[in-house]
């Protein structure tokens, strides 16, 4: 039996897990019985790596070199322009294929009853604009791509 004991808010719960199956978890919180439903398989467990030798170890080196030194593929170099905050678009400042540069503002979002600059993550040429003015976005929305 697996337990645990977690602080919420300043209040402690200890939780034992009595049992386990591919769609149901059983435990206990503060001796209370619960049953909870498991809706995403969990991951295998990965068997340690084993040791390799020396060579090997090279091979393996130098293989993962090459892939990290190849070069960025032409959707890997976009760069996404995300919304720091819930808001809504009161103001768009760039039109698809101007040119941008690093902390240039593209954007200006309603959050709080005040406005914010979002500005450009990089320099590019604005490739995509994937909101309108007042559009409502959350947090950590992508708002335009930079090629």
């Amino acid at each position: 039996m697996k337990e645990f004991t977690y602080k919420i808010n300043g209040k402690e719960y200890k939780v034992a897990v009595e049992k386990e199956n591919e769609n149901n978890i059983e435990l206990k919180v503060n001796g209370k019985p619960y049953t909870v439903e498991v809706e995403n398989k969990p991951a295998p467990k990965l068997a340690p790596p084993k040791k390799a030798s020396a060579a090997s170890a090279a091979k393996a080196t130098s293989a993962s070199a090459a892939i990290t030194a190849a070069p960025p593929t032409a959707s890997s170099s976009k760069k996404a322009v995300k919304s720091p905050l819930p808001g809504t678009i009161i103001d768009i400042k760039v039109e698809v294929g101007d040119s941008v540069k690093k902390g240039q503002t593209v954007i200006i979002l309603e959050a709080m009853k005040m406005e914010n600059n979002v500005n450009a993550s990089s320099d590019g040429v604005v490739t995509k604009i994937l909101v309108s003015k007042t559009d409502t976005v959350g947090e950590g929305d992508t708002l335009i791509e930079i090629g």
